[in-house]
């Protein structure tokens, strides 16, 4: 029998590996970085029946393009930057085809609800608000406040994540709040989360 020897060493050794063709390094791709990615594509989907599907193209699709990863040691943000395009195409085909939603049933609904639902019921009543406010806006605007405020992000790493300028981004985030901020006024229970928490109190 044929053992496949664990695979150690840094992003750069990784990305060198996966290039010649090491099965070992391709699992320990997705091993390493798997728990990240799903993480970012939910926070800018929201929990939904087509994560998994998201991050599988995801990591097909870096694969595909590792070849022209200049800076391997630039993995990360280059795979954050995949991912979040990725989830941007998701978007903007669901947009597309939001008007089917009229015709499905109530079994249909129940299956697009979150799989992983936070333990308080408030918390997970509070985050489907926010994505219900998310779903309309801008798929640019929406990426870069959830990449920002939802994943954490910083600045520089959302411009990179959404392959843009850090002026951009910059712009694309303060359309975004104002009208996050005006919608979620009319919403008791966001207001008591905004009220909670030192940014948006003010506003």
């Amino acid at each position: 029998m044929r053992l496949t020897v664990p695979f150690a060493g840094d992003d750069a050794t990784l990305v060198s590996a996966i290039r010649a063709g090491n099965p070992s390094a391709k699992a320990e791709l997705f091993q390493r970085y798997a728990p990240q990615l799903e993480r970012l594509i939910t926070h800018v989907l929201g929990y939904d029946s087509e994560l998994a599907d998201v991050l599988q193209e995801t990591f097909a699709s870096a694969l595909r393009s590792l070849s022209g990863l200049k800076d391997p040691n630039a993995l990360r943000p280059w795979l954050f930057r995949i991912a979040t395009s990725t989830a941007k195409k998701m978007l903007r085909t669901r947009t597309r085809r939001r008007w089917l939603r009229y015709f499905t049933d109530d079994d249909d609904e129940a299956r697009h609800e979150p799989r992983f639902e936070p333990p308080d019921a408030d918390a997970l009543q509070a985050a489907r608000e926010v994505y219900v406010i998310l779903d309309r806006l801008p798929v640019d605007e929406r990426l870069a406040f959830a990449l920002r405020y939802i994943n954490g992000l910083e600045l520089m790493a959302v411009a990179a994540a959404c392959d843009v300028s850090l002026a951009t981004v910059k712009r694309r985030l303060q359309r975004a709040e104002r009208s996050f901020v005006a919608a979620a006024k009319d919403v008791p229970t966001l207001v008591d989360c905004m009220e909670s928490g030192e940014r948006w109190k003010s506003r």
